[in-house]
């Protein structure tokens, strides 16, 4: 057994040395590239990018993104809902042994890695998302110390820290990567999100997720906190400080039919949000969007990429072409993909080949 702790500490060891090159760890170097990188231009991102698409899924070396412009999107987000149980599969059916090759590749051909967490309801046993009578449960307070589900919450968030500390490339160093839990807590919808829990116990959560997976990981990841569109003001409430959070994003989805207050939320929400990034000199980042099945064949250049030019993002990630009834990124023949690809030859919007030179 003392033998086994040895190799382990002497693993750790390894790895914090190699995550260590001209004085910064991998997390430095990623979030000093990631801003250089912003004042060049905005990447674009897509989730689950290598998965499936429109008509297909699985195919190694696929992408609707690349199918369409030639290029794989310079961001890339996958999704660990489902790890905490100890699934084979994420919640939304991807095989997390899949998910790991594809990291892998995008580290490989100089891309970005954002990573989402989507936990079920260890009060409850439900899902991320809070109906019925769950809307009177306070799922925070039981997973905090003392709570009813803490000791199922550690057990989880030992299989979410194993998983995040498997994702290294051929020579055994740690992959860094962006990770995103808690997000849209402005919003009711997921356990942790506003009005089921205090900002105190929100914080709470953060801080003991950070720190719990910061005992293994503490030289690979950059964490991003991202309230939804629309939020209140004292969501504010629930940041956890900037000695905690590296990269600020906002999530924000245009309904149909709702255009102009689409872009005038879209400012407000972001000018709000650039503010207190550059109060604590942290990133910011439009980490979900997009306009579901991009009803408007315009949308990219007319709607969104003049909003997001005013201000200093590095990145925007659209959500994931499930199927046909429900894409956010354009694919050969969709009525967006003409006015996608006068977008991506922009020198202010980054594809892959732009950040991987």
């Amino acid at each position: 057994m003392r033998k086994i702790v040895c190799i382990v500490l002497c693993l750790f060891i390894c790895f914090g040395l190699e995550a260590k090159k001209n004085g910064k760890t991998t997390a430095q170097q990623l979030s000093s590239r990631l801003t250089r990188l912003a004042k060049k231009g905005i990447m674009f991102g897509h989730q689950d990018d290598p998965f499936y698409g429109l008509g297909w899924s699985y195919e190694e070396g696929r992408s609707d993104v690349r199918d369409l412009t030639g290029d794989y999107p310079a961001v890339m987000g996958f999704e660990l809902g489902g790890i905490e149980l100890g699934d084979e599969k994420n919640l939304d059916s991807v095989p997390f042994q899949v998910m790991r090759r594809e990291i892998l590749a995008q580290h490989r051909r100089g891309g970005i890695v954002t990573i989402s967490w989507h936990p079920r309801n260890p009060l409850t046993g439900g899902t991320a998302w809070v109906n019925g009578e769950e809307r009177s449960k306070n799922t925070v307070a039981a997973v905090l110390p003392g709570g009813r589900s803490h000791g199922v919450f550690e057990i989880w968030l030992r299989r979410l820290t194993a998983f995040l500390a498997s994702l290294t490339d051929e020579q055994g160093r740690p992959i860094p990567f962006i990770f995103r839990p808690w997000h849209e807590n402005s919003g009711g919808w997921f356990w942790w999100g506003r009005g089921l829990c205090s900002s105190q116990e929100y914080r709470a959560l953060w801080n003991m997720t950070q720190d719990f997976v910061a005992q293994t990981l503490p030289y690979n990841i950059l964490w991003s906190w991202s309230p939804n569109y629309g939020f209140e003001a004292d969501v504010l409430d629930t940041y956890p400080g900037h000695d905690r959070v590296d990269i600020i994003g906002l999530d924000a989805y245009q309904q149909r039919n709702g255009e102009e207050a689409f872009i005038k939320q879209l400012n407000k929400d972001l000018a709000t949000l650039c503010q207190l990034a550059r109060e604590g000199r942290r990133l910011v980042a439009l980490t979900e969007c997009g306009f579901q099945n991009i009803p408007d064949p315009t949308w990219w250049t007319r709607v969104l990429q003049p909003q997001i030019e005013k201000y200093p993002i590095s990145y925007f990630l659209v959500w994931r072409n499930a199927d046909r009834r429900q894409y956010f990124a354009p694919a050969p023949g969709t009525a967006d993909a003409k006015n996608f690809c006068e977008m991506v030859k922009s020198k202010k919007i980054m594809m892959l080949k732009d950040i991987a030179k």
